[in-house]
């Protein structure tokens, strides 16, 4: 999060900077202002090449379904993410325009629009049950506080019905956007996420270039200027430009929303990271090319805008600060059906991994079932032999498999829990049943597919199982252990006897 954060902060600042010197009429490539419509059909063009330069070289447009076409299979995107594509599309188009209108400052506009998004985080997450916390309606309120003083100096900026119509626009496109990603993505399942980014970033400027071809065949005559005599002068250049800078913030933007974790958790880095990146830009011009810099009231009100941001990442930040900041263990729960084969293999692997990687010591790995019906209970034989194959029988830590016994999940696990790994999906809903608010820390160990039960299976079963336990925590672990991981790199096949 912290680097596409940073990614984020730096790649906005061009991008800003670009759309108000256009429309304000202060580039070298053009001296008249830029009305905003003229400019979004060129914008769109740049775009559709950065993106179609970056898919094609990261390889991602693999990960988009595909549809049969005579005898060829298209790459195309599913009814939902076009969908999002379409409300995304309007956030583009919006975002650009609200920089485009005379008598308003970059960072004015900007508490509007991330004041909004920022009130609506915590009231999606609420409408999708996941867990909202005190600090989120804290910032709520600070959200409203900035935008009012915002509003409240009259004589600093001329708000016209256009521009209230764009902010509105781009809140209508983000209140869209959440709602259905939140639905059939970010849930932690890899494949899931990066299909649904790759075909809502191809979706999302085919909407805007549609929508932008309907509203000049509609008769507008900026839109249509835009499309034939502007996109032959220079300008054009630097319009394309305004795309190509939209087209790189807009990947960093989409992996911040697609954390798994809820909005209030990674919206206020969003919101901050560009509240900066606008006060920078804002102050940029204002030296450069002698623009109104932002009045008093605005930068009072950038500091709720900031605290708003703030309060929001209190409860992550805190998580932050016990488990790594003061090298306290990070609490994770593998979770299975009865606590005697998977679950307590999950466990003894991960702490036989964390060890030898150096690393254990900001971890607590435990297990527990969600149909424990003998509690206290050990750990199956045929598990122990499975672990004891791949050399787990004594294992640094406290991953012992003989001292193993069974308890139940509960309310007070899930809470404690950092993350929660489940062996199915089907286990999964049971946790979330019991700990709503653990919605979004609680996964499937294998993003893919299940893992299932090998018990009253014969031994080779059990060794299956344990492999495909084994890769999973691997994968699980490197993810948690982030990019500072690297310089202990994990074993999947290690001997840990």
């Amino acid at each position: 999060m912290g680097w596409l954060t940073i990614g984020y902060f730096v790649s906005y600042i061009p991008y800003a900077m670009l759309v108000k010197a256009l429309a304000s009429g202060v580039t070298p490539l053009s001296t008249q202002p830029v009305n905003g419509f003229e400019l979004l059909p060129a914008a769109v063009l740049g775009q559709l090449a950065a993106m179609t330069v970056f898919l094609g070289l990261t390889g991602r447009w693999r990960h988009m379904r595909r549809s049969r076409i005579g005898h060829a299979r298209i790459p195309v995107p599913g009814r939902e993410t076009l969908v999002a594509g379409f409300f995304a599309s309007l956030i583009i188009g919006s975002t650009t325009m609200n920089y485009t209108f005379s008598g308003v400052s970059i960072l004015f506009m900007l508490l509007l629009m991330r004041g909004g998004v920022l009130v609506l985080s915590p009231l999606v997450d609420m409408t999708r049950k996941r867990r909202v916390t005190t600090s989120s309606w804290v910032a709520l309120c600070l959200s409203l506080i900035a935008v009012s003083v915002a509003l409240g100096d009259v004589h600093s900026y001329h708000l016209t019905l256009a521009a209230v119509l764009s902010v509105l626009t781009y809140l209508v496109g983000y209140l869209g956007r959440f709602e259905i990603m939140i639905r059939v993505a970010k849930n932690g399942v890899v494949a899931t996420d990066r299909r649904f980014f790759v075909e809502e970033h191809v979706a999302a400027p085919v909407c805007l270039a549609l929508l932008l071809g309907a509203g000049a065949l509609a008769g507008q005559p900026q839109l249509r200027a835009g499309i034939t005599t502007f996109l032959g002068t220079p300008a054009a250049l630097a319009a394309a430009g305004i795309g190509v800078a939209y087209e790189v913030l807009f990947v960093f933007a989409s992996l911040i929303y697609l954390d798994r974790r809820e909005y209030t958790w990674g919206v206020p880095a969003w919101a901050f990271a560009s509240l900066m990146s606008g006060l920078v830009a804002s102050f940029s011009l204002a030296w450069l090319a002698g623009l109104q810099a932002p009045g008093t009231s605005q930068l009072i009100a950038l500091a709720f805008g900031v605290g708003a941001a703030g309060a929001l990442s209190f409860q992550s930040a805190a998580v932050w600060w016990r488990t790594r900041g003061t090298g306290a263990a990070c609490r994770v729960l593998f979770v299975c059906g009865g606590n005697t084969s998977r679950s307590p293999m999950a466990e003894v692997i991960a702490w036989a991994q964390a060890a030898e990687a150096g690393v254990a010591h900001l971890f607590r790995f435990s297990s527990a079932g969600v149909a424990t019906t003998q509690p206290a209970s050990p750990m199956t034989p045929a598990a122990r032999s499975a672990l004891a194959e791949l050399g787990l029988q004594r294992v640094p830590g406290r991953g012992n498999p003989r001292r193993h016994r069974s308890r139940p999940v509960t309310p007070e696990l899930c809470r404690v829990s950092f993350v929660i790994y489940c062996m199915t999906r089907a286990h999964r809903d049971r946790v979330i049943a019991m700990a709503p608010e653990a919605e979004g820390r609680a996964l499937c160990l294998d993003p893919r597919c299940d893992i299932p039960n090998p018990e009253g299976q014969p031994p080779d079963v059990y060794r299956r199982c344990a492999r495909h336990i084994q890769r999973s925590v691997h994968v699980r672990l490197c993810e948690l252990l982030g990019p500072e991981g690297a310089a202990a790199p994990l074993s999947d096949e290690g001997d840990y006897g």
